[in-house]
């Protein structure tokens, strides 16, 4: 390269970095695999105890390939067998976190970012690209699942501590006003996976199942204006594919991990769907309920899309109409317009009752004057957000069909790393 410059008097910078950074790589695995070499054990230290009972005896020293950050590496260590049983051990592997893979902890921590944030065979091309490593579309997968899968077991440890009310009470300053926002999306998984399911259209099957998200963030101020202002480094989040009484208990944990109690105010946002709200009444008593006013809104406009499918103009001006009542708290007043409606089909009739229904139950939850003289949030915005950026754009691509279990390891994986935790998890594992 050297040679080429002084012919043309150019330099191409990007093939001497790469050229360099190999180099680099070959000095550093060459390195770290005389690191590796380990000896015979001392004489003390030719037995261990095996899981049988027995004793497991030094045989010999065996090698293994590890793939590292700098490249693939030679180990070399002692194996132990047990005579009773006939169960090897290879202690250095636990030791140095690499029983049972041939990836290093820098890797599989590498795969676990790269798999979180873009489909496993992008991630394998990223690892190629800005790591020069070479790995397969397999392994990116199954590292970050069972990496995320892994969070999550630790989260159900936390979780069933918190039922049995043995967490210690977060300590730390008063919090003004703290919002709890919950909302589900659904994520679409393999066949095996909605099994006796009914799908949303009447008499298909489903091939998705609802992820549930909660977020929890704090609000600063208000700004000149009035509006709420919302410390964005604040925003923690947690879901899983669950069932509601089970996200109850994840989303009851993650609030008093975040110092609910401490809270002056304590708000709890939603779509308006049932289980959220048996949710509020269980884990989060004395807590304001904000129906979100973009949510009702397209209530309203399916309602008018109902009653006039084929009238824009009319349609728009009863939504005018109504959105005012919304809008301003007067949701009686809109109850009563909805009960009132006459059309001639019997079904479309139902529908329309269904959706003042929805108002009735909810009118505690819509008065939005009252909200805002108090400076409060009316849209959940955080967390339709979370919904698309945390779930949708990760594990409703094109093509996509989860397991469960697969999908909930991302999903804990991505909530860990958008909260700002993982490197708190993964000091804690290295530990």
């Amino acid at each position: 390269m050297l040679r080429d410059r002084r012919q043309s008097g150019r330099l191409d910078l990007e093939a001497v970095e790469m050229v360099i950074r190999s180099g680099m790589h070959r000095a550093g695995a060459a390195g770290l695999t005389q690191l590796l070499q380990y000896g015979p054990p001392e004489s003390d230290q030719r037995s261990l105890p095996c899981d049988c009972g027995q004793s497991a005896r030094y045989v010999e020293l065996r090698p293994r390939p590890i793939l590292t950050a700098v490249g693939e590496v030679d180990l070399r260590r002692p194996y132990y067998l047990c005579s009773t049983c006939h169960q090897g051990q290879f202690p250095v592997d636990g030791e140095l976190d690499v029983a049972n893979t041939e990836l290093s902890p820098g890797v599989r921590r590498m795969l676990a970012v790269v798999g979180s944030e873009a489909p496993f065979h992008h991630g394998r091309q990223q690892m190629k690209l800005l790591a020069e490593l070479e790995v397969t579309t397999k392994a990116v997968e199954r590292t970050a699942e069972a990496m995320g899968q892994h969070i999550a077991a630790q989260e159900q440890k936390q979780i069933g501590r918190a039922m049995q009310l043995q967490l210690p009470i977060p300590l730390g300053p008063r919090i003004s006003i703290l919002y709890l926002q919950i909302d589900g999306t659904g994520v679409p998984v393999v066949k095996k996976e909605t099994v006796g399911r009914v799908g949303k259209i009447q008499g298909q099957p489903a091939h998705t199942r609802e992820s549930k998200l909660g977020c929890l963030f704090q609000q600063t101020t208000v700004d000149q204006e009035g509006r709420p202002v919302r410390d964005p480094d604040s925003t923690t989040y947690t879901g899983a594919i669950e069932t509601a009484e089970e996200f109850g208990r994840r989303i009851y944990t993650e609030a008093y991990q975040r110092g609910w109690q401490r809270a002056e105010k304590k708000v709890l946002m939603g779509d308006g769907a049932e289980w959220i709200w048996n949710l509020g009444a269980v884990y989060f008593p004395g807590s304001i309920q904000i129906v979100d006013l973009y949510h009702a809104r397209q209530h309203l406009w399916e309602s008018a899309r109902k009653l006039y499918p084929h009238d824009e103009a009319r349609r728009n001006r009863w939504v005018m109409v109504q959105q005012d009542k919304l809008d301003n708290g007067r949701i009686e007043s809109l109850v009563d317009t909805l009960r009132s409606l006459r059309v001639r089909e019997p079904k479309l009739t139902e529908k329309v009752h269904t959706e003042a229904e929805y108002f009735q139950k909810n009118i505690d939850r819509m008065r939005y004057p009252e909200f805002r003289r108090q400076g409060l949030f009316v849209g959940s915005g955080v967390i339709e957000a979370g919904c698309k950026t945390l779930i949708g754009s990760r594990l409703k691509q094109s093509g996509m069909f989860w397991t469960v279990t697969g999908a909930n390891g991302i999903i804990a994986l991505r909530c860990c790393r958008l909260s700002g935790r993982f490197e708190d998890y993964w000091e804690a594992r290295r530990a």
